[in-house]
């Protein structure tokens, strides 16, 4: 068990955020990876910072209810096309890779190693003066394939004949960050943790603001700082004495944790999926990094990159930091907010026409209400997560449970309460269209023989608003037909409930601003 004192950090002590100091020699900087967690929250830091910021974004329309959007240029581009890399990189100083296929597979290694040599090449030709890429600690000998990727992809910029910098980090710790919340979802579910042997392993963990710290920093090194960099923050710990650690901080009894040495990689990959809100596609790689020791093996780069003013946060304060920001609904950007870039986009929802000659199974409602369409379109905005689908909480439930016991993301929650972004995920659903104010398209991606959308809507109706709603199905083969026949007797309590329960509590919320 730990060592550490029980009691949660008080809220006063917390560090602040620490102010951007203006820089005296600004950069022009791209940034590849702004859809990211890390990316972005580091764009607009470089913003503040005084630096000129472009962004690269596969799919720009994602940033499109971003705070800092509008302080940036975006471009539309993808690292597989060498072109749109190449055009991204004219007048730029700085290249920031920060693209991970956390949740690719198949030949994702040969993907991002041909990323790399886009980038590589496009940042030689262009004359940029440094590249900065975000890594991760790894140990000698044998890696885990994300890890083996990340490596090959920092070798490969660093041959590149760019001043780099490569920044080797553990696990980072903030809200939001998929580490963070299997930390958290373990230790909060689980009063007793039967756990792999890699609980026993050290790790050394960070603060997210002091990963963006040394990012921000790297900016403005000197050209002759050249190689790879180990970063991490003050403590250095056993996996199972982090989870206590956040035990601690939540107000949680400290768990005993029982080292279980069958417990594989790929079986704890599943049983975190099924306790946690973060998918297996994801918990692998996170897994991944665990199982040998995976700490710092130099400081060299305090000889680089001074440490922030006030020093490096600790493990404890980080995860009180985290907690403190998700408790408020301040989570700047979450590990939901990476999975839609990084593999490759889905079939758009066709029109209409364009469903001539195909099956397709629709269940459309539309309900008229008294309340204006701004009191209904907050609820609809709201769907998901901790707020619910407003209609048989059971079923929704039982159906995330069948998608988490077949390796699907389940019912994973969302980032903010109240506020979505394009392409951000509420629960087993990506949003893929967001006309704020008038319609929201949700896409599946929960396990199911087919393709499946759900949109929402609401419009001016004479005194108040019309509500519309309509769940569309394109079947895959006769399992597909099967699946939508099963669910029909279930339609009325969960697609009409939905419609009533949106429109009853706007009318509700109307009410209650009216007094």
């Amino acid at each position: 068990m730990p060592k550490h004192a029980a009691k949660p950090a008080d809220a006063a002590d917390l560090p602040a955020e620490p102010q951007a100091t203006p820089t005296d020699d600004p950069r022009r900087i791209l940034v590849l990876g702004a859809t990211g967690y890390v990316g972005g929250r580091l764009a607009p830091r470089l913003v503040a910072r005084g630096h000129v910021v472009r962004v690269l974004a596969r799919t720009p329309s994602r940033l499109d209810g971003v705070p800092w959007a509008a302080d940036v240029d975006v471009v539309q581009g993808d690292l597989a096309d060498a072109a749109s890399v190449r055009a991204a990189m004219q007048d730029i100083d700085v290249v920031y890779h920060l693209v991970h296929s956390m949740s690719a597979g198949g030949d994702f290694e040969q993907e991002e190693a041909q990323e790399a040599r886009n980038v590589a090449e496009a940042a030689k030709d262009a004359g940029v003066r440094r590249i900065v890429y975000l890594g991760g600690l790894h140990p000698d000998g044998e890696l885990s394939q994300h890890l083996r990727s990340r490596v090959a992809v920092g070798e490969i910029l660093l041959e590149s004949g760019v001043p780099t910098i490569v920044l080797q980090a553990g696990i980072v710790i903030g809200s939001g960050s998929a580490s963070f919340e299997m930390i958290r979802h373990l230790t909060e579910v689980l009063p007793y943790m039967p756990a792999p042997r890699w609980v026993r392993n050290f790790v050394q963990p960070i603060a997210v603001r002091d990963v963006l710290h040394y990012l921000a920093e790297s900016a403005t090194l000197p050209d002759d700082v050249h190689g790879a960099y180990d970063v991490g923050g003050p403590d250095v710990l056993r996996y199972g004495q982090m989870m206590n650690g956040y035990a601690v901080e939540a107000g949680l009894p400290q768990r005993p944790i029982a080292p279980l040495p069958v417990l594989t990689p790929w079986l704890a990959s599943h049983w975190v999926n099924l306790v946690t809100p973060v998918p297996r596609s994801i918990a692998m790689p996170l897994i991944g990094s665990l199982v040998h020791d995976c700490v710092m093996r130099d400081h060299r780069i305090d000889d680089v990159i001074p440490r922030p003013e006030a020093g490096l946060v600790s493990y404890r304060r980080a995860v009180a930091l985290a907690l403190k920001r998700e408790r408020s609904t301040e989570v700047e950007t979450s590990w939901r907010d990476a999975s839609g870039d990084a593999a490759p986009p889905s079939d758009p929802l066709p029109s209409d026409p364009d469903w001539a000659g195909t099956l397709v199974l629709t269940d459309s409602r539309e309900r008229d209400s008294s309340a204006p369409p701004e009191a209904v379109w907050q609820m609809i905005e709201g769907i998901g997560g901790e707020n619910g689908w407003y209609s048989m909480p059971v079923l929704w439930a039982a159906r995330g449970w069948m998608d988490r016991l077949s390796g699907g993301v389940g019912l994973a929650g969302r980032r903010d309460r109240k506020s979505i972004r394009v392409g951000e995920q509420v629960d087993w659903w990506r949003v893929e269209d967001l006309q704020r104010g008038r319609s929201l398209r949700l896409r599946a991606e929960m396990r199911v023989p087919g393709r499946a959308w759900l949109e929402l809507s609401v419009e001016p109706h004479g005194d108040g608003s019309r509500y519309r709603q309509r769940a569309v199905f394109f079947p895959k083969g006769l399992s597909g037909r099967l699946y939508w026949a099963a669910l029909i007797p279930f339609h009325h309590f969960i697609f009409q409930g939905m419609a009533e329960r949106i429109t009853a509590e706007a009318e509700q919320l109307a009410a209650g601003d009216a007094r």
